[in-house]
């Protein structure tokens, strides 16, 4: 089967857009000609051609921090609802957490999650494993199991691991199957019952804080132990001013420490939150304009890595129990470019292909994947977006199960319109 794509503006090695055509061939880029405007060779019945009109046309959006519910919390999110609502925020390879229940602690649910990923057959879904089992940080899973049964890192995402010999344990295991240890960045002795970031708005709600040190001191400590054991150490959300001091400074001495940031990171701050409505709640939460700020620096000087979403759908009822109440997280794969297009794109702080290359090739460098390429040779795995769309985010509208977002009602541009998996069409605007 070919596909055949026209008028599609790709970035170029220079950063420019330019004109092309691009020819798939068996879930392949077969090649990309300049100037592919116009009508396609010869119809064909093997041969399927889209006219992108001009629209920008990039490698599969990549996000390695997501969480799609199932097993065990299919009421908020499956992974074929997510997998849709990843396909329709143009993400193409999504990597999803193990805080489900049961927890991806053993090798039957990795190989479940890979099954119903399958079935779905939308986008490329890769399984973290967990650290501990149950993620209860007593006992350390089967690492070498896990990875046999296709698991593509550890983490306890959704609480750190608090016992420092145990990170360490686990660090020497997964330097030894050369896997990444992905890590939950949290203290739980500084966080307890608190619902938002200590700041103003802590103080003017009468609720307990979290602050910021309760990441950072984990952020530290890990990176002392990936020093010590060799790992790649992945720090997850990273969201405070002192974790960013931490990891730049590990990078400058050769420590093989990589970071994610969230495009609500670096936008939001605490002091943005109009009241306590539970879809601002996320952990870690919201700063201060002083972190916001260090984090949009670091992404931009390469201390932080890659963008995620940290994609953590709920239902309504649960999150209209109210700040103090309600479950963490919000949802994040349908507005994750638009909201990082207009905010810094479309501003002119970032070029084009700084986004593309945070969402795209950075995070198939960090994990060593064969995606993020738009060349011949690679997986046919595209993102057409409509640069010039502009529209409100709409919840009613997602794909996704979770409706729970902060950014509802915001206009925004650069929407994605098409999405490509392997040479398939898997979503579509149109």
């Amino acid at each position: 089967m070919r596909l055949i794509i026209i008028n599609a503006n790709i970035l170029n090695s220079d950063g420019e857009l330019q004109l092309s055509r691009i020819t798939v061939h068996n879930g392949i880029v077969e090649s990309i000609s300049v100037n592919g405007a116009g009508e396609a060779a010869a119809a064909d019945p093997d041969t399927r051609i889209i006219d992108a009109g001009g629209k920008l046309v990039t490698p599969g959006f990549i996000d390695m921090h997501v969480h799609l519910r199932e097993p065990g919390f299919e009421h908020k999110e499956t992974i074929e609802t997510g997998s849709r609502s990843a396909a329709k925020g143009g993400f193409t390879t999504i990597a999803c957490m193990p805080n489900t229940r049961p927890v991806t602690d053993n090798p039957d649910t990795v190989k479940y999650v890979k099954q119903k990923a399958d079935e779905a057959g939308l986008v490329n879904v890769l399984p973290y494993a967990a650290i501990t089992k149950g993620e209860l940080g007593r006992e350390l899973t089967d690492f070498a199991a896990l990875k046999e049964a296709g698991a593509i890192g550890f983490t306890d995402d959704g609480v750190g691991v608090q016992s420092a010999q145990m990170m360490k344990d686990a660090m020497k295991l997964a330097a030894s199957l050369a896997m990444p240890v992905i890590a939950h960045c949290e203290d739980n002795s500084l966080v307890e019952g608190a619902p938002v970031a200590e700041g103003e708005f802590a103080r003017r709600h009468g609720l307990k804080g979290i602050p910021n040190e309760s990441e950072a001191i984990h952020v530290g400590r890990d990176i002392l132990l990936a020093e010590a054991t060799g790992v790649h150490y992945h720090v997850c959300h990273v969201s405070t001013e002192q974790s960013i001091r931490l990891i730049r400074q590990a990078k400058e001495i050769g420590i093989n420490v990589t970071a994610e940031v969230c495009p609500h990171h670096l936008i939001l701050a605490d002091e943005d939150i109009p009241g306590l409505d539970a879809n601002w709640k996320m952990n870690p939460p919201l700063r201060s304009r002083r972190d916001v700020e260090a984090c949009i620096a670091a992404l931009e000087d390469g201390t932080i890595d890659i963008i995620v979403t940290d994609h953590a759908p709920h239902s309504e009822e649960e999150k209209a129990k109210g700040m103090q109440l309600a479950p963490f997280g919000i949802v994040g794969f349908e507005t994750a470019f638009p909201l990082l297009y207009t905010k810094f794109v479309a501003e002119g702080r970032w070029t084009l292909g700084m986004l593309v290359q945070r969402m795209t090739a950075d995070p198939a460098k960090v994990f060593g994947l064969k995606a993020g390429r738009l060349a011949p040779g690679a997986p046919a795995d595209l993102t057409i977006v409509d640069l010039q769309e502009e529209r409100p985010v709409d919840p009613a509208a997602f794909a996704s199960k979770g409706r729970n977002t902060p950014f509802a009602g915001w206009k925004l541009k650069g929407w994605p319109v098409a999405t490509i998996v392997g040479g398939n069409l898997v979503w579509s605007e149109a």
